[in-house]
């Protein structure tokens, strides 16, 4: 049954509020009072005071803090969300990020006063372009989609500066939703391949449809389903012989550090997701970062400018390297607080780090999968990388859905997997343990998710009315898409 307990109704901060409460209390000023219409012009001025809220201190931080205990985080419990890794973020990425003389420079700085900063980024560069089999990387790009469409565009630039206009980029049906997204928006259009029943690139559906308006194929090795590419280099070779060029999705680089790379597999440009891969902090809205590796013919295009080192051994800002650059993409050198951590982490474990990384989330996603493959459908029974699809067919006989194992899965404390992704899979189960789980952690998720299907048999209804712990529980899905409430005034 659950491990957690329900969550009272918490009141809004304005409930709280009683005239003449105050959250401080300030001594007599000792200084000449200056009148604001001083400073500010009368119809600036408001006429009616702010209708805050008039609360004590106590009560401000113990109403934020209840709030805070609703979010869920890696830190609050496991988080197997597919396709994303959600893993621990070490906190002394945290640290280092937050030292005097990174968090408090600003980006316009004299060179000489941020050297460095600078020669952290150039690192960087360096170190990702070697981990992806890149030669030079634009630390720009503030997300992973957005990395993509910075890849697609420096893409179309260089076929366009060849004169050729090239417009169709190929997506296998088990690419990211993102892939075709970034496609539209950088002006291309997609071309969508089926998979093999093995779930993997089916090359003669590809031979199909490369021609000479291929552009790129953006795929991701393992792929959405947890699975490597086996015939990667035939790939390769079929799209390059069209002129085309290979896009490499980084959010599942997670299983191949240290092991392999996407330039050693013939991809020509390649995003990461550092808000992933390198664990820097991952969620609410950002930041994020998406750098892009590109291969030397690919260089001439990218967004400008790049740290580079000189003669002297100083670090400086080059937009002299890509004369056909696609333009700035980012304010400044992107993220910089995130790329910060994501060099504490890659520095912190080092190649041989690295690898341990990806050999571990192998390790702990076939040991899941395995455990929980007899108790679900598992529509790819055979190794798999860093994360596994299962699916949630078998429970359509007792009227429960892989949404109501979701929705169940809170009670017992867990953050619900990825859900119905890829679509191929029916009733899609997307599970990621990432490497930093623990195998009582493992253990302990297997034993919910196991107890969850044998109670879809015994008792369907308790499944399909959960969640019975959470703030808010089930909701009617068709009238909240259809007429979402955007504010609350219930205390709910």
């Amino acid at each position: 049954m659950s491990n957690q307990q329900p969550i009272k109704n918490q009141a809004l901060i304005t409930e709280l509020s009683h005239p003449g409460r105050k959250a401080y209390e300030l001594s007599a000023c000792d200084v000449p009072d200056i009148s604001e219409t001083q400073w500010a012009p009368a119809e600036a001025k408001r006429q009616v005071a702010a209708a805050l809220p008039e609360v004590y201190e106590v009560d401000v931080v113990r109403h934020y803090t209840a709030l805070s205990r609703r979010n869920f985080g890696i830190d609050n419990g496991f988080y197997p969300l597919g396709s994303c890794t959600m893993k621990y973020n070490p906190k002394i990425n945290e640290d280092v990020a937050r030292f005097a003389g990174f968090a408090k420079i600003h980006p316009y700085q004299p060179e000489s006063s941020i050297q460095g900063a600078l020669e952290v980024l150039y690192n960087l560069q360096n170190d990702l372009a070697s981990i992806t089999g890149m030669d030079q990387v634009t630390l720009q790009p503030a997300a992973g989609a957005h990395g993509e469409w910075t890849g697609l565009m420096m893409i179309r630039a260089y076929h366009e500066s060849r004169g050729e206009h090239r417009t169709q980029v190929i997506c296998p049906d088990t690419a990211h939703g993102t892939n075709p997204a970034s496609a539209t928006v950088a002006g291309l259009d997609t071309i969508t391949i089926k998979s093999t029943p093995d779930g993997l690139v089916d090359l003669d559906e590809l031979r199909k449809v490369v021609g000479p308006n291929t552009a790129a194929l953006m795929l991701t090795n393992p792929n959405t389903l947890g699975l490597f590419e086996q015939q990667i280099e035939e790939i390769a070779k079929v799209v390059h012989e069209v002129g085309g060029l290979l896009y490499y999705d980084g959010a599942n680089a997670n299983a191949i550090m240290g092991i392999t790379r996407p330039g050693d597999m013939g991809f020509d440009v390649v995003h990461l997701n550092l808000h992933k891969t390198m664990s820097t902090p991952h969620g609410g809205g950002g930041p994020g970062a998406g750098p892009v590796g590109v291969k030397a013919r690919l260089i001439p295009f990218l967004p400008t400018p790049i740290v580079s080192k000189n003669a002297k051994g100083d670090f400086f800002l080059d937009a002299s390297i890509a004369p056909q650059t696609i333009g700035r993409v980012k304010g400044f050198l992107g993220n910089f607080g995130i790329l910060l951590r994501a060099y504490t982490y890659i520095r912190t474990y080092g190649p041989e780090g690295l690898r341990n990384v990806s050999e571990q989330a192998v390790l702990n996603a076939n040991y899941l999968f395995r455990v929980l493959a007899p108790h679900f459908d598992a529509p790819f029974l055979r190794h798999c990388k860093h994360e596994f699809v299962l699916s949630g067919k078998k429970l359509k006989a007792s009227g429960v859905r892989t949404l109501d194992l979701a929705k169940r899965l809170l009670d017992y404390g867990y953050h619900p997997p990825t859900i119905y992704f890829p679509l191929i899979v029916e009733e899609g189960i997307m599970i990621e343990p990432t490497e930093t789980e623990s195998k009582e952690t493992l253990d302990q998720f297997a034993a919910a998710m196991i107890a969850i299907a044998q109670e879809a048999v015994d008792d369907p209804q308790l499944v399909l009315n959960a969640p019975y712990t959470t703030p808010v529980q089930r909701l009617d899905e068709t009238l909240a898409a259809r007429k979402p409430v955007l504010n609350c005034a219930c205390g709910s």
